[in-house]
């Protein structure tokens, strides 16, 4: 209704009996210039009529519609709210993921020490993580936030995260997976900025998640 709430408001005051004689004025001239007001003022005094009978008979259509109309309708749920409510695995794996980036994340920033996967016979100089020349380490070789110099050999992958690899006296950054057939049986892998931290264990995660179900019975 496009004219002012309180011209609603008189009406039913109206039809309470509780009208000042200026309220009446104000009322009965705007109802004389507005017939909007004129046929919901009519249909209220109706309705009115009927409540106060108790014979049960059912308000007008009209009437009943233009209520609801202006009665505050329910906010729609966003449609992402929806789509998670009906993908619940979904939901719960994107929780999860989030969880573990969130953790992931703080540790890059908090973590500063130099740290080895494989420590028997792995030695610490420095910042530097040296394999010695009569030491062969067996499987994965990772270090964090230190370089690598390698004097004797690595059956498997080195992967180094925050850190260089050094041959002989200079660091150098070797092409990442490049295979260094001399000391290194497998794969130089760098992890030098966050993204690649997290991308990092999320595949390793998924890795071990699909080797226990190779290995699960039948």
């Amino acid at each position: 209704m496009k004219c002012d709430n309180d011209m609603i408001y008189l009406m039913h005051k109206y039809l309470d009996e509780s009208l000042t004689e200026e309220e009446q004025r104000i009322l009965g001239n705007h109802l004389q210039r507005c017939e909007e007001c004129q046929e919901h003022f009519h249909e209220l005094k109706r309705a009115d009529t009927l409540a106060s009978d108790k014979t049960g008979v059912t308000a007008s259509s009209s009437f009943t519609n233009r209520v609801m109309s202006e009665l505050p309708r329910n906010r729609k749920r966003t449609t992402w709210i929806q789509w998670f409510r009906h993908h619940p695995l979904v939901s719960a794996a994107a929780v999860f993921m989030l969880l573990m980036a969130s953790g992931i994340f703080s540790a890059w920033n908090q973590e500063d020490q130099v740290t080895v996967s494989k420590q028997e016979g792995v030695v610490i100089e420095e910042g530097t993580v040296v394999v010695p020349e009569d030491i062969t380490v067996e499987g994965d070789l990772v270090v964090r936030n230190g370089d690598l110099k390698v004097q004797g050999r690595v059956d498997g992958d080195v992967t180094l995260i925050n850190g260089q690899l050094i041959e002989g006296d200079t660091s150098r950054e070797a092409t990442e997976g490049e295979e260094l057939q001399a000391y290194v049986s497998g794969e130089l892998n760098y992890v030098n900025q966050v993204f690649e931290w997290m991308w990092y264990h999320v595949r390793n995660f998924a890795e071990e998640v699909f080797s226990m179900g190779e290995e699960s019975p039948e």
